[in-house]
């Protein structure tokens, strides 16, 4: 992927995508806007999510051990993974010992973080999503825009063209009506959920006293991946875990309100380890770090594992808006992912040394985080890494080092300030400084900066005896 810059550049430029997400956004953000102006102690409930998010991530190591002695207790096996890689030879080598060649899989953040359909398919495995928006995105060799609507971007003369093309009995008159749409995805799906030996699914929460796992959804189809299947993989962030069910009932709360703008959601899905003849004989969680630990040492990054995916972030951005989820070169696209996608996959890429300037820093979505993850703040800390970590121009090593040495010494100032005041007729045009030369020449290209005052404020201050005369 290219640096989010150039990807956005692209992105921008595209009207339909615009108008797109601009219908999208604005319809979710109003109806969200409504769900939580309900609640006289929302912000009671944010501060409640925060703390026990807070509290689980400085006690990890004991919610997980005894998430993993509970789910072991109930019937279930835990495999642990130290990164996508561990992760998906786990998975494939658990579907391989079923015999089977195909899966269905829950929508899952956790397994499009890693590659898991991918992985699989290089084991000779066919992962079919089921979610309706995850299936548009598949059948159209697509990618996930938005962590609620991942097709956000395609609208509904898009979507029936994708199942004509490439969707299995799909009928022939079909309409980009929505309910024919739902209807034409419902019977393909069918089909595969009464086929299917094994599913695949992620993990909203656990509880860690009980070893129960929860899945949210709006459509049913996680209920028949976690229920009709004989053998079920569950994959899930080491950060999801939470320490009873009287914390469950906090982002129960938090969660549909913020994502689906739902007082609940329609399915809730919970499970326990095994039970004979109810539901899948062999159960199997697999614990994913994949950066979580490292981010976790850091004291102002850490907060971005306290995200729920409700996408609440990505609605009211600015940023997000325009250029949607693909420019962000990550399964987590929009604010969260500037900052979740560079400290889980380190800042040693273009695109994730971009990431932490994809913002304007309006703190909308800071406003929005049902736990109050202060994204602008790490956001501005990522940055001061990617400058740290990542190479620097000759050039701007250069101007800082100047810099540093004019602004320690007033004279020196005072002959900038000078030297500024007399470059203003050369350097600007029409009040602004449209481009500089060179190298100077990046910096002006994408923003404007007022040409320099005709004299420096400490110059108006003598000559005017402080304003006074």
């Amino acid at each position: 992927m290219p640096a989010f810059p150039d990807a956005a550049r692209r992105a921008v430029a595209d009207e339909r995508l615009r108008a797109n997400l601009r219908h999208a956004t604005t319809t979710i953000r109003g109806r969200r806007a409504g769900a939580v102006a309900e609640l006289d102690d929302w912000d009671a409930l944010r501060e409640a999510g925060k703390q026990i998010k807070d509290h689980v991530l400085a006690n990890l190591g004991h919610y997980l051990r005894l998430l993993e002695e509970n789910v072991t207790a109930a019937g279930g096996t835990v495999h642990w993974a130290r990164d996508a890689g561990e992760a998906n030879r786990i998975v494939a080598d658990l579907v391989k010992a079923t015999g089977e060649t195909e899966v269905v899989k829950v929508k899952s953040m956790a397994t499009q973080e890693i590659g898991l359909n991918e992985a699989l398919a290089e084991e000779g495995v066919t992962a079919y999503e089921t979610d309706l928006a995850e299936l548009i995105v598949q059948l159209g060799d697509d990618r996930p825009s938005h962590i609620l609507v991942p097709a956000i971007h395609r609208n509904r003369s898009d979507i029936r063209d994708i199942f004509l093309a490439r969707m299995d009995g799909a009928p022939r008159d079909l309409t980009d009506e929505p309910a024919a749409l739902a209807e034409a995805a419902r019977r393909h799906l069918r089909a595969k959920f009464l086929s299917a030996k094994v599913g695949i699914s992620g993990v909203n929460f656990a509880v860690a006293d009980t070893g129960t796992l929860v899945v949210l959804e709006s459509e049913g189809n996680g209920r028949m991946c976690l229920t009709l299947p004989e053998t079920l993989i569950s994959v899930m962030g080491v950060e999801k875990v939470v320490p009873s069910w009287r914390d469950l009932e906090v982002f129960l709360q938090l969660l549909p309100r913020s994502s689906t703008a739902e007082r609940m959601n329609p399915y809730t899905s919970t499970w326990t380890g095994t039970h004979p003849g109810d539901g899948p004989r062999d159960f199997h969680l697999v614990l994913l770090d994949n950066g979580r630990t490292a981010t976790l040492a850091d004291e102002v990054g850490r907060q971005a594992l306290r995200c729920i995916r409700c996408s609440a972030c990505l609605n009211v951005c600015p940023v997000y808006q325009r250029a949607g989820g693909h420019a962000y070169g990550s399964p987590y696209p929009g604010p969260i992912g500037a900052i979740l996608s560079p400290q889980i996959r380190g800042i040693g890429s273009d695109v994730d040394a971009s990431l932490p300037y994809a913002s304007t820093l309006c703190g909308a979505c800071f406003d929005a985080c049902p736990v109050a993850i202060d994204i602008p703040e790490v956001l501005v800390h990522l940055r001061a890494r990617a400058v740290e970590d990542g190479p620097r121009h000759p050039l701007e090593r250069a101007s800082m080092t100047a810099a540093g040495w004019v602004l320690r010494s007033p004279a020196l100032l005072r002959a900038a300030q000078r030297a500024a005041s007399a470059s203003r007729r050369v350097v600007g045009r029409g009040g602004r400084i449209g481009r500089l030369p060179g190298p100077l020449r990046a910096w002006t290209a994408t923003r404007d900066a007022p040409v320099p005052p005709p004299e420096s404020f400490r110059r108006w201050w003598r000559r005017t005896d402080g304003g006074r005369a």
